[in-house]
């Protein structure tokens, strides 16, 4: 069994060079790689690409490399909680590129599977579909999307083991599972990482084979990004 272990952030995130593009999962604040997300801030990287669903908040995840200006390129489908990104894309300190829900998905999993390019209706008449090839299929039209291309994938999981299977918990199983596998290296982090054959085999929402790298991470803050509470009666 290969064992794609490595015992912290710093060994997980060897290679990662400014310029870089990079996949982060998590949906808002929930389910994203925390401690990738910190040691890249540490070690200070400049003119990122980063794809994810959210920009994070002002003072937490994505929005803690927005605060120290490494972020060159910004590719999501809803940044509406972070006052620096907005004032970034406003000023022009930040290239922007937003794209529908789904098909931000799409983009990843077709990258995962091999897939270069698909066609989806989403945008289509929109600015979304300026400069990129149209087709019709039985009477509706569709864009020409492209897979994302990137460098390093940084998902968050619940439980792993040392062979790279992954389980993801509750809301978190998001945007973390098809980035799985969808750029040359993927780099897991997990709350709990156990040794291979350890999971039920029925469990495993992503197999090993999309993994390259898996660690344990340390303290999770897992905020809350809307803290709803009902009235007491």
């Amino acid at each position: 069994m290969i064992n794609k272990k490595v015992n912290t952030v710093k060994e997980a995130l060897q290679g990662v060079s400014d310029g870089m593009t990079m996949m982060l999962g998590g949906f808002g604040l929930c389910g994203i790689p925390e401690n990738a997300i910190a040691e890249l801030v540490q070690l200070g990287l400049t003119d990122l690409t980063c794809i994810s669903n959210n920009a994070g908040v002002d003072d937490f995840g994505l929005g803690l490399l927005l605060q120290n200006h490494q972020i060159k390129k910004m590719i999501s489908s809803y940044v509406g909680e972070n006052d620096e990104f907005e004032r970034q894309m406003l000023s022009g300190e930040l290239e922007v590129e937003l794209t529908p829900q789904g098909t931000l998905a799409e983009k990843c999993r077709a990258a995962q599977a091999g897939f270069p390019a698909f066609y989806t209706p989403a945008g289509y008449g929109t600015e979304v579909a300026e400069g990129k090839e149209t087709r019709e299929f039985n009477g509706k039209m569709y864009v020409l999307e492209e897979a994302f291309k990137a460098d390093f994938s940084f998902v968050k999981a619940w439980k792993g083991d040392e062979a790279g299977n992954l389980i993801f918990k509750g809301t978190a199983r998001n945007f973390n599972p098809c980035m799985c596998g969808a750029a040359t290296i993927t780099v897991a982090e997990v709350e709990e990482l156990v040794p291979a054959g350890t999971l039920d085999p029925n469990q495993i929402h992503i197999p090993g084979i999309f993994v390259q790298r898996i660690f344990q991470g340390e303290k999770y803050e897992k905020r809350i990004e809307q803290r709803t509470v009902r009235q007491k009666n």
